[in-house]
């Protein structure tokens, strides 16, 4: 049986361009800050009902995604936030032993999440994150 998931919380777009996509971005009413620790290649917005967007540049996708490279279709990644690291690995298990293209085994991200990718059939890549104890 699938562990569900707590929530859809976070947005990610892979973008090429950090400052041209903050701008667009802009003109649709969305204010973006800065990462403290990538500040040249992520950036991040609330949105309402807790729902958060986030820019990153292919950079900053391949410190999250090793050996990933920017596809030539669509360009936005779906982020699943689960209640324990455990339930993120044994999803991200049951995806692989169900056939589901592995971007990125879990590891434990420095940023305190516990994090792994898998491509969705289209092959766009669906992060599954929780937060480390």
């Amino acid at each position: 049986m699938p562990t569900p998931v707590n929530t859809v919380k976070i947005i990610d777009i892979a973008v090429t361009d950090l400052g041209a996509a903050i701008e667009f971005y802009r003109r649709l009413g969305l204010e973006f800050e800065r990462d403290q620790y990538m500040p040249d290649d992520h950036a991040g917005c609330d949105l309402p009902n807790g729902l958060h967007l986030m820019l990153d540049t292919d950079a900053a996708r391949s410190k999250i995604t090793a050996d990933w490279t920017p596809p030539k279709l669509g360009r936005i990644f779906l982020t699943l936030e689960y209640g324990t690291p455990a339930e993120v690995d044994a999803t991200y298990a049951e995806l692989v032993t169900a056939g589901v293209t592995s971007l990125q085994e879990p590891y434990d991200a420095p940023w305190g999440m516990r994090y792994a990718t898998v491509a969705d059939p289209s092959g766009n890549g669906v992060d599954l994150y929780a937060t480390l104890a």
